[in-house]
């Protein structure tokens, strides 16, 4: 199993940098995150976050392309309904252009009201708009299509799917599965068998929370605060535009090493040997090729990002290499 590393380039109002400086920060994480041997980074979509969340995930991977050699550039995700499938193949096809080959284009049919209000697309029918986008895109990278097209024969689509019907669908449309969840191989199986297609055309990867430290005790008082800042934010603006009330803050010892894989209710803190161990028994009975974690959680400072990604590359990382 291969173990990439994630970013969203948040930036909080109470350790906020000057945004410039954050994304050459980034920038370089991803460049010695790729000197460390990490496979893969992966950047995330969204927009209107008060903290300034990553709005251009392929953009950036267009920089990191741009400053890298080897390591694979993942999305995770687009939000495909908010964007026309044609301006989605070229921004990708150039993406692919640019790093020779590395992109890995992550897709999802989001979930936030004022993001489908800023771009004045209507929510209905989101999935079935990210399914046809995803159709859609592979007939642009084929001939007669967009130019230039991909440098990869067959660009990787990764569908961003956590629930057994949209794993199913993920299947069917013999595309591969952005969530590491082994409750979702047998419906993402059964779509596959469905498209005429056998197991071993199944692929999972996707993010995992977790967070590995040589001395957790030592980082506990610090990663907490980051911890509980990212957490509450994701859940106030879940509820944006909904009606619904905002969520109360999360309870953090209901959280660290929960055994929950559901979305905001888990987050493995520990040792490396510890979150190795945890990843296998929560990646067990899948094909999950690559799980992420983040490099940054709610604002961290350089030296905290740069020391864990070094972690997950040269303590981590090793651990799972054989499994």
């Amino acid at each position: 199993m291969k173990v990439g590393v994630y970013f969203d380039l948040r930036n909080p109002t109470q350790w906020r940098r000057d945004p410039s400086w954050l994304y050459g920060f980034t920038l370089e994480a991803c460049r010695e995150a790729e000197r460390l041997g990490a496979p893969s980074v992966w950047f995330s979509e969204h927009h209107l976050f008060d903290d300034d969340y990553l709005s251009s995930p392929l953009t950036f991977a267009a920089a990191v392309a741009a400053r890298t050699s080897t390591i694979r550039l993942g999305t995770a995700i687009v939000i495909a309904p908010l964007h026309n499938p044609a301006e989605l193949a070229e921004q990708a096809a150039t993406v692919d252009l640019i790093s020779g080959g590395r992109l890995d284009l992550g897709v999802g049919a989001g979930y936030r009201v004022p993001e489908f209000e800023l771009f004045g697309v209507p929510m209905a029918a989101k999935y079935k708009r990210t399914d046809d986008t995803v159709r859609e895109l592979r007939r642009l990278w084929g001939p007669g299509g967009v130019r230039p097209g991909p440098v990869q024969d067959r660009l990787p689509i990764w569908l961003g799917y956590q629930g057994p019907q949209g794993a199913a669908r993920a299947g069917r449309l013999g595309e591969r599965l952005l969530s590491p969840d082994p409750s979702l191989w047998e419906p993402y199986r059964q779509g596959l068998a469905e498209a005429g297609l056998p197991e071993s055309a199944g692929v999972m990867s996707g993010g995992f929370s977790a967070w590995a430290t040589d001395d957790p005790e030592h980082d506990w008082p610090i990663f907490s605060e980051h911890l509980a800042y990212q957490l509450n934010s994701y859940r106030r603006h879940m509820v944006e535009g909904t009606g619904r009330p905002e969520p109360r803050p999360v309870d953090l010892a209901k959280v660290v090493n929960a055994t929950d894989m559901a979305p905001l209710q888990s987050y493995a803190f520990g040792t490396p040997e510890f979150v190795a161990q945890r990843i296998r028994e929560d990646t067990t009975g899948a094909p999950v090729d690559t799980v992420f974690l983040w490099a940054s959680i709610g604002g961290m400072s350089e030296d905290m990002v740069m020391r864990n990604i070094e972690n997950i590359c040269n303590r981590l990382a090793p651990l799972l290499a054989d499994d």
